[in-house]
Order: C-alpha cells, then structure tokens, then sequence
C-alpha cells in the first residue's frame, strides 16, 4: 500500500454507516493522508452542495466527485462538468411520468421535484440538501448534470433492466445507485471516467489509487484502479469487479483501509 496516491470512496452503504454517520475519526484521518501527499476523494451520486455539507471540515481537504461523475471538484476548483442538456432532460421527465419512478432533475444549485411527490421529502433530503418543489417539472429550465427516478418499491434494478436501459442506455450513461435509484448522466459520464480525470489531472497511475464501492455505480470506478474494494455488505454481483473485500460499512470499513495506508506509508 505504500504506492497509494489517490483513494476514493462512495458515500451511501461505504463509507456512511447505515444511519448516515461518518465513521469516527474520519477527519483527523483525513488530514493525515493529505500530509502523507494522499489525495482523498469522496466519488457519490450525491451533488455538490450536499457533499459540501457533509464534508464542512474538510472541504479544503479533499476532492469531490459528485453526481456520479458529473461534476468534479478539486482544491476548490471545478475540473470537471459535464452539463446534460434542457431538451434531453424534459425527454425524460416525460418519459418517467409514464413510469413508476418518482422524477428528479439535479441542478447544480438544488434538487427539482414536484409537489405532488413531496411526501417523500424526508428521503429526498438524506441526498438533496436543497430542493426546489414545482407545480410542473416540464416547466423547469435550469443548468442540471443528472437525472435521477427515485423508486419507493424500491424496485429500480428491474425498473433499469426493463425500461430505462432500454430507453436511454445507448444515448446516455444509466446506473442504478441503489434499490431506489436510477441515475442518468451524458454518455461516458460514470465514476470510472472521473478515475480517468483525476489520474490524469494528478499524474497519478491507475495502479496507485485506490477506490471502495457497494453497488453498480460503482463498477466503472471499481474497474478502473488498481486497489478496488467492496464492501463486505456490497451488492453480491457487483463482487466480481473489485480485488479486494473492506470489512462492512457499519464496522468502518473504509476508515479501517485508511489506516493500513498510513501505517504502510510510516513503515
């Protein structure tokens, strides 16, 4: 592990336990690593705004690769943003009120979903922080990097397979982040293409990063660096694409990695 340059980690069911929480100690851990000349990266289909909250403390600390790729920050800078067009987002806000997902078009400064969904507002904010609740989402024109279905039977890998791939697979780059959720960026756009970026951004070798995933937003990711792991609670299917297994996300899986790094970079 000594090699290790650049670690990334998905959010949800990685590295926050299963109540929300960062891991204990997880800011000090993170500094360290920075000092050891360690890039730490938060990679989620969470948008900026939100990352920018859960990490205050480190903001100045470490990367952010949010919206699955969509959007990349570094030392403060955006590097990265792949913007997804009006037309082909209200393509599929029309679409998906034919569907059984609830839609969602991720703008760069808010979440815009319409009212008539709002009784899912709790859910909504654990990942939007900020939202914007309309009348008619048809009429929404704002700057978005994503498109997102959230799905209460929490049935979106058969919604992915059945519709949405077939729908928009060949056009765009369509994920399932979880059992309740369907994301859809620009062609190309994933969080493997966001390894490609920082590599090359760092000059940093694909086998000297390192990267912790659960589930299939997580496999481009996961397949592209050197040192990948899932998660002992990952998805059983998505195993196949990582070299390694992280104790689970409630045992502090990824705090646990981060500390064999520094205790190999030290020795």
């Amino acid at each position: 592990m000594k090699e290790i340059q650049f670690i990334a980690t998905d959010m949800d069911h990685t590295l926050l336990t299963s109540d929300g929480q960062l891991p204990p100690g997880l800011i000090a851990t993170v500094k360290e690593l920075k000092q050891q000349g360690i890039t730490f990266a938060a990679a989620s289909g969470r948008p900026l705004y939100t990352l920018l909250e859960t990490f205050s403390e480190l903001r100045h600390d470490m990367s952010f690769i949010a919206d699955n790729g969509g959007l990349i920050l570094h030392q403060d800078e955006i590097i990265f943003n792949s913007e997804l067009p009006q037309t082909d987002y209200q393509k599929m806000v029309t679409f998906a009120k034919e569907s059984s997902g609830i839609p969602i078009v991720c703008g760069m400064d808010a979440a815009y979903i319409e009212k008539r969904h709002q009784n899912y507002e709790q859910v909504y904010r654990t990942f939007y922080s900020q939202i914007q609740f309309v009348e008619d989402l048809s009429e929404v024109a704002v700057t978005a990097d994503k498109f997102t279905l959230y799905f209460p039977e929490q049935n979106s890998q058969e919604n992915f397979a059945e519709i949405f791939d077939p729908a928009f697979g060949s056009d765009y780059s369509v994920v399932v982040s979880g059992p309740e959720w369907i994301d859809i960026m620009n062609k190309g756009v994933d969080k493997g293409t966001a390894m490609s970026i920082m590599s090359e951004k760092l000059a940093i070798p694909f086998d000297q990063m390192m990267a912790f995933g659960d589930t299939y937003n997580d496999i481009g990711m996961l397949k592209q660096v050197g040192h990948s792991y899932i998660m002992a609670n990952g998805t059983p299917e998505v195993a196949q694409y990582a070299k390694f297994t992280a104790p689970s996300n409630d045992e502090y899986g990824v705090l646990q990695v981060l500390n064999q790094v520094l205790e190999a970079k030290e020795n």
